[in-house]
This record gives C-alpha cells, structure tokens and sequence, in this order.
C-alpha cells in the first residue's frame, strides 16, 4: 500500500505543468493561524446583520459555511448580502501574522509551467497574504471568488471555470488544498491532487468536519510541509 504521506516520486509529477494552490491554511500552515482573524470578523458581520448573539450567529455561520461552501453563499442564498461588502470587511485584517518563506518561494519558482492561486477568498486578500510571504511574484494569475461568480469550492462547476478562464490543460495539472471535499473535483477531472494538514494531525480543530475524507481515493498525496514537498519535485 502506498503512503501517501511519503515525499513523493518526482515521476509522479514530470508531466505537470499547471500547479494550482488553495490559499488560506496551504500557502501558509495552518498554525500561522491568520485565518482565524477572518473568522472572527465573519461571525461579527453575522451578528450584526441578523441580530444573534455571539454563539448563535457563530453557529449560523458555521452552518452556511459547512452547507454551501463558504459563509458568504449562505448569506447571499438566505439574506441577499452584498458580497463585496462582506469580502471587504472579514478581509480587514492584520497581515503582519503572515512572515516570508523564503524556502517556499524558492520551491514554487522552481517549479516548470504556470502557478495559479485558486481561493474562495478575494483577490486583495490573496495578493496580500502572497505578498507577506514573499511569493506573489511568482504566480501567473490568481483565480478568486469574483472570478468564480461567487459559487465556491467544492462546487465542480467552480472548477471547469477555472479550467476554462486560464486555458488550464487539467491532465497537466496538480492542486494543492487543505480540504479533503476541495480535492473531490480536481481528481475527478484527472488532475493529481496533494492535501496540506496541520503539523500534528492531532492537534483539536476548529471544524473537525473540515478534515473528513483525508483518508479518500482522491487524495493521491499528503503533506505537513510545503514546501519541501514542492522541493523534492525539483531537487
């Protein structure tokens, strides 16, 4: 049986030349912890919006979130929000948590083909955060929930559009993602895909549901460390 938790064989990804990457919790380790700022300020937004206390609007928003993919589908399904208001405010954070990789940067340059950024975030918050880690300049393009029609991973129609806006060849490409149900679609399309967890994987989550399917067929590779992974592809 193969460990996919193993470094990878770099034959495994010689005919990659697309390398698509998550952003929150994969570009950066989950313990750098910058996504719990857009958590807070999401469950504020949904306390002010509909008037809950704390524990109810943080329970509705993990349930949109869980349901629809991401907190901001299920306001707009539900309470007809403005999404651009919404993307603004939960974005309005301190990126300072966020430092330089310097190794990661190295990885992902060296890597042959195209790198793209594909997040159910915004692009200001992804050149921000790829900014801080001093990596954005080496990405090709950033594909973002605008550029999405705001439907959100996991949804595969989100995935073909990416496809198609880039002109990304999908038995060419790998994708790399912290959530198991993210993974789904890429696979199914052909495209190798490689999940990011935490540093230790006992550690308690948030959403523990987040994490359920690591163990599935269509996840072809597990990694802890980023770049390394990337590193041995190209050593």
């Amino acid at each position: 049986m193969t460990d996919k938790s193993a470094l990878p064989d770099p034959a495994d990804f010689a005919h990659v030349t697309e390398w698509v990457f998550d952003l929150d919790n994969t570009l950066y380790p989950r313990h750098t912890d910058l996504f719990s700022q857009i958590d807070k300020k999401m469950t504020f937004y949904v306390r002010e919006l509909l008037d809950l206390d704390h524990d109810a609007a943080r329970s509705l928003q993990k349930k949109y979130y869980r349901e629809h993919g991401t907190t901001l589908q299920g306001l707009m399904l539900h309470h007809g929000i403005d999404a651009s208001d919404f993307l603004e405010k939960v974005h309005d954070i301190d990126y300072s948590w966020v430092k330089p990789d310097p190794a990661l940067g190295a990885a992902i340059k060296a890597l042959p083909g195209r790198k793209f950024i594909f997040t159910n975030g915004d692009t200001p918050h992804a050149e921000r955060t790829a900014r801080a880690l001093g990596i954005l300049d080496h990405f090709d393009e950033i594909f973002d929930i605008i550029a999405a029609d705001l439907n959100p991973k996991p949804a595969p129609q989100t995935y073909d559009r990416f496809l198609a806006r880039h002109g990304v060849h999908k038995d060419k490409a790998a994708m790399f993602e912290d959530l198991p149900r993210n993974l789904v679609a890429p696979h199914a399309l052909g495209m190798r895909t490689v999940l990011i967890v935490p540093n230790n994987l006992d550690e308690v989550l948030d959403e523990v549901w987040e994490h359920e399917g690591k163990d599935g067929d269509h996840i072809d590779h597990i990694t802890d460390d980023l770049a390394a992974f990337l590193a041995s592809l190209t050593a």
